[in-house]
């Protein structure tokens, strides 16, 4: 390969990092040619590009970079490598796991640059599928800010209700003694 493809290779993979926040670094060797193709596209449907890498020039792309975690990565290519680069944090963790129980021996994680974060092993998987997105992290937040106001409108419902319902027994119980009252004051003229 000459330098100048090396040079554009580097570049490319570059602009790959940059355009997508998250990747991970995995080991696909040994996939059938079915199996290859399913990976590509289950990948394709979760929104992950996958790219297979030399490690020297993917790594050469890292220690370009200005990040230093990043770097760190440079550690995890060795052996085949394919990245999968990702906007959404957890998608390749939850891939993956998905393939496993479909039987898949790979991919296998050997390292991940998730929400500016490392992560390096495959024991990281279940982390990695676990990760929220910013706007998940909101949503359970907004749900926690709600819930207390949540019971309290709940709970002053109820007591409305209560209230409601203890008005109507009380309005009932004097209704009904009325009409006995009304009765020893007809008896009354009656004994004159």
């Amino acid at each position: 390969m000459k330098k100048e493809e090396k040079g554009q290779i580097i570049e490319s993979i570059s602009a790959l990092i940059q355009q997508y926040p998250n990747f991970y670094i995995t080991d696909i060797a040994g996939l059938n040619a079915g199996q290859t193709s399913k990976l590509r596209r289950e990948c394709f449907n979760a929104g992950i590009t996958l790219n297979v890498v030399k490690n020297t020039l993917f790594a050469k792309a890292l220690n370009a970079s200005e990040n230093e975690d990043m770097k760190s990565l440079v550690e995890t290519l060795v052996g085949n490598t394919a990245i999968m680069y990702t906007t959404v944090p957890s998608a390749p963790g939850k891939l993956i796991k998905k393939l496993q129980k479909e039987g898949f021996s790979k991919p296998v994680v050997k390292g991940a640059y998730v929400q500016d974060c490392v992560f390096i092993g495959e024991d990281k998987l279940n982390q990695l599928a676990a990760i929220k997105t910013k706007e998940e992290l909101i949503g359970d937040i907004i749900g926690l800010l709600q819930s207390p106001i949540r019971n309290i409108v709940s709970a002053l419902e109820n007591a409305s209700e209560g209230k409601a319902d203890t008005d109507k027994i009380g309005a009932a119980k004097p209704a009904a003694e009325e009409p006995a009252a009304e009765a020893p004051a007809a008896e009354a003229p009656a004994a004159e």
